[in-house]
């Protein structure tokens, strides 16, 4: 939000001078909780540990104490505890019927008014009504959204207006690389099926 709106600032043909007291939240030793605690969110996790975040995670299944120490994360048996303590809260799981609008009005009023949700998962985890009443009564302070329900939005839709929120059209994994190496992976299961042998990414 801070890098958005300061590029709007910076390019604004209406910019005289730079305010010296507008300011950004620090990352660097905040409470990042991670919701979905996978491969993918365990490659955030070691990210967040370069800025000495302190990083909480809630998860199905707990990982092993081997990975918990190599972050420094801890397990939050319950969410509602991640929701607490978090001064970032992100949400990285799969959209399954358990995960359908798994962040609603309560969730977010067990959140910090000083807190920033992060969704780089699908849009449905997020109860996106109850978000817009969050947002816009300050229950929390900001969100940024990769993924939406639909996409793109309605281009009346009041998230779309809202100073406080940061949208952008699903690209974490738009990079020429990433877009390589998911279709090799996809052509090698391929031809594992062909050649009846184990599926490189079988999913269960």
């Amino acid at each position: 939000l801070y890098l958005h709106a300061g590029c709007q600032i910076a390019l604004s043909p209406d910019t005289k001078h730079f305010a010296v007291d507008w300011l950004g939240v620090e990352v660097t030793r905040a409470t990042l909780g991670i919701i979905g605690m996978g491969s993918i969110g365990y490659k955030v996790a070691q990210r967040a540990r370069a800025f000495n975040m302190r990083i909480l995670y809630h998860n199905r299944n707990r990982r092993r104490k081997e990975d918990e120490e190599a972050v420094g994360a801890h397990y939050c048996a319950k969410m509602e505890d991640l929701l607490q303590q978090s001064d970032f809260v992100m949400l990285v799981v799969n959209l399954t019927p358990e995960t359908h609008k798994l962040i609603g009005k309560k969730e977010l009023g067990l959140m910090k008014p000083t807190a920033t949700l992060i969704n780089i998962s699908r849009g449905a985890v997020i109860d996106q009504d109850a978000l817009v009443e969050a947002l816009q009564n300050k229950v929390i302070r900001a969100a940024a959204l990769d993924v939406t329900y639909p996409e793109p939005l309605p281009r009346d839709h009041p998230l779309l207006n809202l100073n406080n929120v940061i949208i952008t059209p699903h690209i974490g994994t738009a990079t020429v690389q990433a877009i390589r190496m998911m279709a090799e992976e996809a052509i090698a299961n391929m031809l594992a099926v062909l050649n009846h042998q184990p599926i490189p990414s079988e999913v269960f």
